[in-house]
């Protein structure tokens, strides 16, 4: 009575049929690929890493950040050579007494994120405006006059 399967490279226990609990664990497990950032936003992995909107109009350049239950000065927007930088830094705490018994609870969160993106030379960073509403941070750098945007360029692949 064989109940071996040998897949994947795994140990025969992993896969014994003794184990039917622990072999989907680790097939799960071992078959991810945990290399694979292709997922930018980080949302699987209970991080915090806002999601951003960037759209560039004839005129300005605009940045929409998601962050919701924060308040305006819970941001920093900077910049600094050409580098246009938001983040936030948040720490709630929240202390409970006695209810029944010797019960006592002290709970906190902190939550924090920093996204930075690189500004072309027409940027304006002189003129740059930031308001937050309805849980979306939005900033906008105006385009500095007179300055020729360069076009993109196609290149053939031989």
């Amino acid at each position: 009575m064989e109940a071996i399967v040998k897949r994947k490279g795994f140990s025969p226990l992993v896969n014994s049929s003794f184990l039917p609990i622990i072999n989907p664990f680790f097939d799960d497990v071992l078959s991810r690929d945990f290399m694979d950032w292709s997922d930018k936003n980080f949302s699987t992995m209970g991080s915090s890493l806002p999601s951003v909107n960037l759209k560039e109009t004839d005129k300005k350049i605009e940045v929409d950040l998601a962050a919701p239950g924060l308040k305006k000065e819970d941001f920093k927007v900077e910049v600094n050579n050409n580098m246009l930088t938001i983040s936030s830094e948040k720490e709630v705490e929240k202390e409970e007494g006695k209810k029944k018994g010797d019960y006592y609870r002290k709970e906190f969160n902190y939550q924090s994120f920093c996204r930075s993106f690189s500004l072309p030379e027409y940027a304006d960073e002189n003129s740059i405006n930031a308001n937050y509403k309805d849980g979306i941070l939005h900033v906008e750098i105006a385009k500095k006059e007179g300055i020729i945007k360069k076009s993109a360029k196609n290149i053939a692949i031989k």
